[in-house]
């Protein structure tokens, strides 16, 4: 099932419950809430819980202190995503294994293309494109 209205909330800026009082915007007391209003607070929580129980236990026990679904998810991203100084590190290793892919003495013509799909296949998951002729160059 998709629940836009889930996703929506995990991206955009937790909602605040306001009123008016006094020219001032203040919280609004939960006894005050519209239907709407509660509506709004359930999609978020629901967004939270989504997330969080998409995280096994351990991982999910080191990101407790974040009590918003938006919040939760940039965190995530940037542990599990990291910065592009990061990004450009990992795809770095890919890259050297495919620059020095080579014949192993004694193996096997099918073991050596499934090698050879496995880190093509790795490579386009960290973003990294080959042209096919650059595939079958170094093939």
């Amino acid at each position: 099932m998709k629940d836009f209205k889930v996703w929506r909330s995990i991206i955009k800026v937790p909602i605040r419950i306001t009123t008016t009082v006094a020219g001032k915007i203040v919280d609004k007391a939960v006894e005050n809430y519209t239907n709407e209003d509660f509506e709004k607070v359930e999609e978020q929580e629901r967004a939270s819980a989504t997330l969080t129980m998409a995280l096994s236990p351990n991982i999910a026990h080191g990101f407790r202190e974040y009590t918003s679904a938006k919040s939760l998810w940039e965190a995530l991203i940037e542990v599990y995503e990291g910065n592009e100084d990061m990004k450009e590190s990992r795809q770095d290793m890919p890259r050297q294994k495919f620059n020095m892919f080579n014949y192993i003495p004694g193996e096997t013509l099918e073991a050596q293309l499934q090698r050879f799909t496995t880190l093509t296949t790795e490579m386009t998951i960290d973003g990294i494109f080959l042209t096919k002729s650059k595939k079958i160059k170094s093939y």
